[in-house]
């Protein structure tokens, strides 16, 4: 099958990716390998949406694959993550202005904590037509929001002194395991993301009791968004 793409979503889990597949028009599957591709048209563009799994790899591999077989114009990494700055709570939104992967380390040879070798790079940008659009959505919906750096790492950040020191190192708004990643793979391959996180937790000793509870929730936050990106961009 042919299938050119307007958008590419991804989503870690399945609560991040159903709501908006279930959307889609004249939906067909696809398996990619691993992957599973869920194709369709949405407010008049082609998207294809896919869920990738936990972690920067599972991350990476979904991103690379979606821009070889379908060529989409933008890439959206929807779904939740915790909350690094103090002034924000659950389900409240955050939209990345840049990415960075907090547990990438070759600094014993030199490097800044964070380079990405090869590429020299330690933040990667998202696409500001995106950002324009999804900030005008959140004020229209109500929705509480926060712009600025997401951090990504294998890990699920439940200690303080991991915030504390993520936060002071990269400015950091919050975190998650996947953005980064996607981001990354964007950026070799030359096509614009968005990443967009809910907050489902604090990032802290209690997160691992806030995510469950607020996981459900803060997916709705994060998938109206993705829809209203959709429908405008």
């Amino acid at each position: 099958m042919e299938f050119k793409a307007d958008i590419g979503i991804i989503g870690a889990l399945e609560d991040e990716v159903n709501e908006i597949i279930s959307r889609l028009e004249n939906r067909c599957e696809e398996r990619v390998g691993s992957l599973l591709f869920n194709l369709g048209e949405l407010f008049g563009k082609r998207v294809v949406i896919a869920k990738c799994g936990v972690g920067k790899v599972f991350a990476a591999v979904c991103a690379e694959a979606m821009i070889i077989k379908y060529a989409p114009s933008l890439i959206v990494n929807s779904g939740v993550g915790g909350a690094l700055d103090k002034s924000l709570r659950p389900c409240d939104v955050v939209f990345a202005d840049k990415l960075v992967q907090h547990d990438m380390d070759t600094s014993p040879i030199g490097d800044p904590v964070g380079l990405i070798s090869g590429i020299n790079r330690v933040y990667f940008d998202t696409d500001i037509r995106a950002r324009e659009i999804l900030v005008a959505s959140a004020k229209k919906l109500g929705i509480s929001y926060l712009v600025g750096t997401v951090a990504t790492g294998d890990k699920f950040i439940s200690d303080k002194s991991d915030k504390d020191v993520i936060t002071e190192r990269f400015g950091a708004v919050a975190c998650e395991m996947e953005g980064g990643a996607i981001a990354h793979t964007a950026f070799v391959n030359d096509t614009p993301c968005m990443v967009v996180r809910a907050i489902s937790d604090s990032a802290d000793g209690d997160a691992c009791m806030d995510y469950p509870t607020f996981l459900p929730i803060a997916t709705k936050a994060s998938t109206s968004l993705t829809l209203s990106l959709i429908e405008e961009y």
